[in-house]
């Protein structure tokens, strides 16, 4: 199934104080306090904290923009200034954000922990990529990825129906391919 980012509705964040487009989720019913995973793409246009989302992992990645400095109540630093590299970050975290220079957007997966984890991989080689099992999700963040369901452009998300599958980079395309599996 393809999701287009364009279908996906504008909401508030869980504090109020930003603007996002949930992607996909898991249950498909659930809310921001009870899924197992969710993926979302933000927009961050102010110097706005991030929601607090106890028990949950959470991993970002620049998409647009010049990005932001992140700081983190436990001391850390992160410049999130790179397109497509990943950073993972507890979601309990108290986040301050300063904008580099103008309003970003962000590809955002966050998990439950204890039970589930993933990650993201980044794919930009052009050719024929199997997905794994455990994909729920790929995210086409530049160019165009042909999938048995038909052709992404940036912006569009594909949910494979078996987890296993393939799919097609078109030269200078870029991949955030979304894993996820229950912790045992």
């Amino acid at each position: 199934m393809i999701v287009r980012l364009s279908d996906c509705p504008l909401q508030p964040w869980k504090n109020g104080l930003g603007r996002t487009r949930e992607m996909a989720v898991q249950p498909s019913t659930a809310g921001m306090d009870d899924f197992l995973w969710r993926v979302s793409i933000a927009e961050v246009d102010s110097a706005a904290p991030f929601s607090a989302f106890p028990g949950i992992d959470r991993q970002i990645v620049l998409l647009d923009g010049a990005g932001f400095s992140m700081t983190l109540d436990d001391g850390r630093a992160h410049a999130l200034t790179t397109p497509f590299v990943p950073f993972a970050f507890p979601g309990e975290a108290k986040v301050e954000v300063a904008l580099a220079d103008g309003p970003t957007r962000d590809f955002n997966l966050m998990l439950r922990r204890g039970r589930v984890r993933g990650g993201i991989a980044v794919w930009q080689d052009a050719g024929t990529h199997a997905t794994a099992a455990t994909t729920v999700l790929v995210y086409c963040a530049r160019g165009a990825i042909d999938c048995v369901d038909g052709t992404l452009q940036a912006g569009d998300a594909w949910r494979p129906s078996s987890g296993a599958a393939s799919m097609t980079l078109h030269p200078n395309a870029v991949a955030l391919v979304v894993h996820v599996e229950p912790v045992a």
